[in-house]
């Protein structure tokens, strides 16, 4: 579904990202480790092409489809979605109109979806204006689950999240990505960054990777990888022979 090729991503002058190859199948999950300001988001926001992050070498593609030179919205209809670590206040747009704006399919129960996370009494509140941290981060999924993108896009979906919302968070997300089904049967691939690792109590990933200095530096099982990584931080991934 997604095949990222020798991608080179700068933010101003600065070259973020060096050289990213990855590959993620359809019906996949993958997770993205590494410490702050390796350049994990920023990954994520070139692959939703936003404009202050300079794509300078490399392809992305989506279902074969190059879309390097593609706005955001251009990705968006074509199935790519993100969740944000840290969105905005919108003023003055209420939750339920955004919600009917971006829904493909108008006959889609938007009062039951935002029900089922816990945001049914939001519909007519200013997106994310006075939310708690959990509020947005439902916010978020609930967009999400409106908009059913194929290939969904998680920037620590836990971050700021007691562990309750965590909960309906990652089974809402389990949900999106069609983890009930088995992996030959689902349309829908993920990624997801993670500092905690919360969130795979709740998730089950498929492969997971370590990003250090704006490059991948080594992949392998999620749950090895985190384990890996409380017991020895990072420096080891700095320090591998197989780099």
């Amino acid at each position: 579904m997604l095949d990222i090729k020798d991608l080179h991503v700068n933010i101003g002058d600065k070259e973020v990202l060096h050289g990213i190859d990855l590959h993620i199948d359809a019906g996949e999950t993958h997770v993205l480790m590494g410490p702050n300001g390796s350049g994990k988001t920023t990954l994520l926001m070139a692959l939703m092409g936003f404009s202050n992050y300079k794509i300078t070498k490399g392809t992305i593609l989506f279902n074969e489809e190059d879309v390097t030179a593609m706005h955001a919205d251009e990705r968006s209809k074509r199935g790519i979605g993100m969740l944000f670590q840290r969105p905005p206040t919108i003023s003055g747009l209420k939750l339920g109109k955004l919600l009917t704006a971006i829904s493909h399919d108008k006959t889609v129960d938007i009062p039951g979806l935002a029900k089922s996370v816990h945001m049914g009494a939001f519909l007519d509140r200013d997106i994310n204006k006075g939310f708690s941290g959990g509020e947005i981060k439902r916010s978020e999924v609930l967009q999400l689950m409106i908009q059913n993108p194929d290939f969904v896009m998680l920037d620590e979906p836990e971050s700021g999240v007691d562990l309750e919302n965590i909960s309906l968070i990652g089974n809402a997300i389990g949900s999106l990505l069609e983890k009930e089904k088995r992996i030959v049967k689902r349309a829908k691939s993920g990624l997801v960054i993670t500092h905690t690792g919360f969130i795979l109590d709740y998730l089950d990933a498929d492969k997971g990777h370590v990003m250090c200095d704006g490059m991948i530096k080594c992949h392998g099982n999620p749950r090895e990888i985190l384990k890996d990584i409380k017991e020895r931080g990072y420096r080891e991934c700095l320090e591998c022979p197989h780099n």
